[in-house]
């Protein structure tokens, strides 16, 4: 999306056409909305982008167990486990360069923010502290990191959207991913230190982009999954959120409430993209009437709160439920 996204973008704002767009990577998405916002809104378009597994099971899975706490949500925390089967599991090396370039250009990404000027958004009830690099838990028994798309950034999107534009209690979200025991953490972060001190220079990078297989210990490649890996593969991303019950001040005491929710999908990123991308059009298309105002270029949350796109979800294997409900 950062050499091919905008030109499209470019075309529907022009043409007053909606468009949607699977895309992980931060800088893109903040990008289209500095530039084409205002557009958009003009032409009454709506321009909405991480309608894949970056980052709908993210953004909507913080809104759903919203929806489903009594009372006031003020934090989530997501852990992201990936089951694969016997023939293990593969990533295209697409990915792989959108991280590359990421990493890259992340002084670039601070200059986007910074012209945007987002508003401040308040911290309600008790700060959600941030995790370690690497940390042991004790829900999962395994380790786990936080989470290195573009969930956060997108989240934070749509939670400003609704605390600006309808004074929702803006959550606080952290994002993670278990991976294994002891010797998956070893492998992660000997592959993580090699990452991060080639993605610095411009021979490094040419090498990461033309060995993904050697550097990613297998995990990325150029041939992506086989059919077999897809169908042994599948997900689940696990929401922790506490809040406050009905009739409490967010802003005195500790939070009082907990609950767990899930999403629960086959492989993320051809099967359940697949699904979600189709599913957010669907949305975009038949529940007109429940989207924002007016056109612009909207995260997920931000396009679909109001909508019956995490309905649609459900009935085509996307599945949101509630774990453990809220206890105070």
């Amino acid at each position: 999306y950062r050499f091919f996204g905008e030109p499209v973008v470019e075309a529907c704002v022009e043409n007053g056409a909606s468009c949607i767009d699977i895309s992980g990577e931060p800088q893109f998405l903040e990008g289209m909305y500095l530039k084409y916002n205002e557009k958009a809104a003009e032409k009454g378009v709506y321009v909405v982008g991480s309608c894949g597994f970056d980052s709908i099971p993210a953004d909507m899975g913080v809104l759903y167990t919203r929806d489903k706490l009594q009372g006031t949500l003020t934090a989530v925390e997501s852990f992201l486990t990936v089951k694969s089967g016997p023939e293990g599991a593969r990533i295209h090396d697409g990915t792989w360069k959108s991280a590359v370039y990421g990493f890259m250009d992340q002084d670039n990404l601070r200059k986007l923010r910074k012209k945007i000027g987002y508003a401040p958004v308040p911290v309600v009830g008790a700060k959600l502290k941030r995790r370690g690099l690497v940390f042991y838990n004790r829900e999962f028994r395994q380790y786990s990191m936080p989470f290195m798309g573009s969930d956060v950034s997108v989240v934070k999107r749509s939670q400003r959207y609704l605390y600006t534009e309808f004074q929702e209690t803006p959550v606080q979200y952290g994002a993670y991913v278990n991976i294994g025991g002891l010797g998956s953490v070893i492998k992660l972060m000997f592959a993580g230190i090699l990452f991060l001190l080639l993605v610095k220079f411009s021979f490094g990078r040419k090498l990461l982009i033309k060995y993904p297989e050697f550097f990613s210990a297998g995990r990325f490649t150029k041939k992506g999954p086989t059919q077999k890996q897809i169908d042994g593969t599948s997900f689940t991303m696990t929401f922790f959120g506490e809040g406050y019950s009905e009739g409490q001040d967010p802003q005195n005491g500790k939070p009082n409430v907990k609950i767990c929710t899930e999403v629960k999908a086959p492989e993320p990123g051809y099967v359940t993209t697949s699904v979600l991308m189709v599913q957010a059009a669907l949305s975009l298309l038949e529940d007109a009437a429940c989207l924002p105002k007016q056109g612009g270029v909207y995260s997920p949350g931000a396009a679909f709160s109001k909508t019956k796109l995490i309905d649609r979800l459900n009935k085509h294997g996307v599945e949101f439920s509630v774990i453990s409900k809220p206890e105070v």
